[in-house]
């Protein structure tokens, strides 16, 4: 598993308030879950953020977002970040609200 710890020691302290919050290895880096729903997460090269369909216009306006394809078709609701927003806490901390704003309502699993 390819990610910067670094970037993880980040939202590590971002989301260190968050009653519910578990990692989990995945998509080649290391996830991060709220009450069981993937919310973010760390991968060579930056991070990922589950911001939803309705959030993802408003988080691609943010320098550094761009849509999430891994896989090579384009992840509805996910973005893709670099490691200059990674690193700037005020936009990390635009990103990561507008998922808390989609993940924190959905169900527990």
């Amino acid at each position: 598993m390819a990610y910067d710890e670094g970037l993880a020691t980040l939202l590590r302290d971002d989301l260190a308030d968050h009653y519910g919050l578990s990692e989990k290895r995945m998509f080649g880096g290391l996830c991060f879950l709220l009450h069981g729903n993937m919310l973010c997460g760390v991968h060579k090269g930056g991070g990922m953020f589950r911001v939803g369909k309705d959030n993802e216009t408003e988080a691609l306006a943010i320098e550094g977002a761009r849509p999430m394809d891994f896989t090579g078709r384009k992840m509805g609701g996910m973005i893709d970040v670099d490691d200059d927003l990674m690193a700037d806490d005020a936009r990390r901390a635009a990103v990561l609200s507008l998922a808390l704003d989609f993940v924190a309502p959905l169900p527990a699993k």
